[in-house]
């Protein structure tokens, strides 16, 4: 192992503490792939026995977030000294770069904050659960009508009737505490059916990045904690679903994929066919030479992990205005002399 790559290991591992990443905007404000790390720092290494979950907790990253990153290591059983994955780079979803953000493709919030005068362009990554295949989260644009800190939980007769037939009945309400679903924080939209982006219990925590809610967006405590100090009633919230997404950064142009929901199943060829498009989209109409390779792995792995498969030319100055504007600064030098 290089000596650049165990110092990654030995940085990553001491922010391990960290919670919800904060990215800086790219230099160039037209990309759209964020990078936590100046240099790729995309591993962690465990010093006890643990599970992967373990590392996505401490990470602040979702369970099939993990899982897909490290397809060859046993999510129940890391070993100490074992080499686990983590993520670098995002692809910002294809929406407007304003206030909440879910793309529920990958479990993934993105927040981005009101600008502020003399101050650096952010976006913060929080991971996320969504709902089930029979109890979908629905998409579309919506936003923050309702604050609500220790929230008691009214499960629907729906959800009681669920309880009860596989012998877990739930009370009418559920007061705040430990054992609240809803945890300590609590977003309410303005989508018709009780919608909250809120926290989780003390038994569900290892559920954030699943597929495995009743509709609602569940995260994990201290990111909501961060989240609800953050957002102002009436924040908008964009819901989407974007399985592949496309940026620049550097003049390189990224892929990212990621693996079908539960209750969806798209081939390779139409994934393909939605690669192609958002290439087209991204490149003025027009398809480039493309590292064909990297993309059909990047479509077939679906790990999640942007990768590059174009590099343009930088755009080159125009030297004829170049020239003319020396030749002018040398006149007007001339002039006042």
């Amino acid at each position: 192992m290089n000596t650049r790559v165990l110092f990654a290991l030995l940085v990553v591992g001491f922010l391990g503490s960290a919670h919800a990443v904060t990215y800086s905007w790219p230099e160039d404000p037209n990309d759209n792939v964020v990078t936590e790390h100046a240099d790729d720092f995309p591993f962690t290494r465990t010093n006890q026995d643990e599970t992967l979950l373990d590392i996505a907790r401490r990470f602040s990253l979702g369970q099939v977030e993990i899982v897909r990153l490290n397809q060859d290591v046993d999510r129940w059983s890391v070993k100490q000294d074992e080499v686990v994955r983590l993520p670098n780079r995002r692809v910002l979803p294809d929406t407007p770069h304003e206030g909440i953000v879910l793309n529920i493709a990958e479990y993934r919030m993105y927040y981005y904050p009101p600008a502020q005068a003399g101050m650096p362009r952010t976006v913060m990554s929080f991971a996320h659960g969504v709902g089930r295949q029979d109890w979908q989260t629905p998409l579309g644009l919506t936003k923050v009508v309702k604050k609500v800190k220790d929230p008691s939980w009214y499960p629907p007769e729906s959800i009681r009737r669920e309880h009860a037939a596989m012998g877990d009945p739930l009370p009418t309400v559920v007061p705040p505490g430990p054992h609240n679903p809803l945890g300590a924080y609590a977003l309410h939209l303005a989508l018709k059916g009780e919608y909250r982006i809120h926290g989780t219990d003390v038994d569900k925590i290892y559920g954030i990045g699943m597929q495995i809610t009743h509709g609602c967006v569940r995260m994990y405590p201290e990111d909501i904690e961060q989240l609800y100090h953050s957002v102002s009633v009436g924040t908008p919230v964009r819901i989407v679903q974007q399985q592949i997404k496309m940026g620049w950064l550097d003049n390189q142009l990224y892929i990212e994929a990621h693996p079908d929901l539960e209750g969806v199943e798209t081939t390779f060829e139409q994934r393909l066919d939605t690669a192609m498009q958002l290439i087209a989209k991204a490149n003025n109409g027009v398809i480039p030479e493309l590292n064909e390779a990297v993309l059909i792995k990047a479509l077939t792995v679906l790990d999640g992990d942007p990768v590059p498969i174009f590099e343009r030319l930088p755009d080159m100055p125009d030297f004829e205005e170049e020239i003319g504007l020396r030749e002018a600064a040398v006149e007007s030098t001339y002039r006042l002399q």
